[in-house]
């Protein structure tokens, strides 16, 4: 017998296959153009991403000895490349290039097909921030999943709380009859809303896609796009491990060609104030829905070596004139590989000499003295 046509259901699982939205999949080559042409382009707009990453790259770090275990973005040699900005890993502690690419699922309406809405504009509109995510994972976003909408700032705010509920309260498992009406009543209204205001996608498809992506694909983020001049793009986070740091991001370009822009008029919501200012969805299920554990492994990529659970120890301070094996031993009160810390720049840890000089041919392009 042919398998049971499942319905859609804003109570139930719904699955990738049950939605009517055309999905456009843009490959690595795609990004690999896409960041050549940012990188080409100047104008005001993308300007301010370029003074930003050069205001990140003058700041002055407190105390260096903390670097090790902090969320950074280094950009110390070499021109503005993605080759040559570093990111912290939030999963791995690694620091890694931003010149890794990904795969963009970009799930629209037929009709802006019609009306010649390149997806791969859409893209565009917020490289640096899907660059900058993109190397915040060491794993788990070599596919970025897009949803693209009409909402106006309003709309975008009212959906974004209801995915904050559902997902909170009504992600596979049953809940309470009274949340569950709420769900349901506030799910009618926005339905009618955007139907009265000829929004694409309709809100069912929006409903549908965004839960189906979470229960299917279980992304790092995920991210709402309007394609509206008044509104802007929601990031959805899954776990709030996941969101930028707000010491490192707080002054991040709103995307706006206004140079009197504020927060007000951003392009895409990104979370400059960190987890107060993020829209995340606190998934809860009743089952143990698998989260990724933040570790500190050996910068080395073909290493599996995790360190403790401290990320870093207090360490003397020396200096061996940045050569590939100068490496310093973090002291350890205990039995576990605490793991060797880069004497120059303070940035990374290795767990052996050797691993660090397999590793020299990238960590150069970022090791300066601290």
């Amino acid at each position: 017998m042919p398998p049971k046509q499942r319905h859609y259901s804003i109570l139930s699982p719904p699955q990738l296959s049950m939605s009517e939205l055309v999905k456009t999949t843009l490959d690595h080559d795609s990004t690999d153009l896409l960041i050549d042409k940012w990188l080409d382009h100047r104008n005001i707009g993308h300007d301010t991403y370029h003074e930003w990453f050069k205001d990140v790259r003058e700041r002055r770090h407190k105390d260096v000895t903390k670097l090790v275990e902090k969320q950074v973005i280094a950009w110390n040699k070499g021109p503005f490349a993605p080759e040559n900005v570093f990111c912290r890993t939030v999963d791995t502690g690694r620091l890694i290039p931003l010149d890794r690419t990904w795969t963009t699922h970009v799930f629209h309406h037929h009709a802006m097909q019609e009306r010649r809405l390149s997806m791969m504009r859409v893209v565009f509109t917020m490289l640096p921030e899907l660059m900058l995510l993109r190397g915040m994972h060491d794993t788990g976003c070599d596919e970025i999943y897009v949803v693209v909408t009409d909402l106006r700032r309003k709309e975008m705010d009212d959906v974004t709380e209801y995915f904050k509920l559902v997902s909170r309260y009504c992600f596979g498992r049953s809940c309470k009859p009274s949340m569950e009406n709420r769900i349901q009543r506030e799910h009618i209204r926005l339905s009618h809303e955007l139907l009265r205001q000829h929004r694409t996608p309709c809100f069912p498809q929006i409903d549908l896609i965004i839960r189906a992506i979470l229960y299917e694909k279980r992304p790092r983020f995920l991210v709402l796009f309007s394609h509206q001049t008044t509104s802007y793009s929601q990031i959805f986070f899954t776990d709030p491990s996941y969101v930028p740091d707000e010491e490192m991001f707080y002054d991040y370009p709103t995307g706006c060609p206004n140079p009197c822009c504020t927060d007000d008029c951003e392009m895409i919501r990104f979370p400059r104030r960190g987890n107060s200012s993020a829209s995340i969805l606190q998934i809860k299920t009743h089952g143990k829905r698998k989260r990724v554990k933040s570790k500190f492994m050996c910068n080395w990529m073909d290493c599996n070596v995790s360190f403790g659970d401290s990320a870093s120890q207090s360490h003397a301070a020396r200096s061996l004139d940045g050569s590939e094996h100068s490496v310093e031993s973090a002291p350890s009160d205990c039995g576990k590989n605490t793991g060797q810390i880069c004497s120059k720049c303070k940035l990374v840890k290795y767990c052996s000499p050797e691993h660090q000089k397999k590793d020299w041919d990238e960590h150069k392009r970022v090791c300066v003295k601290a």
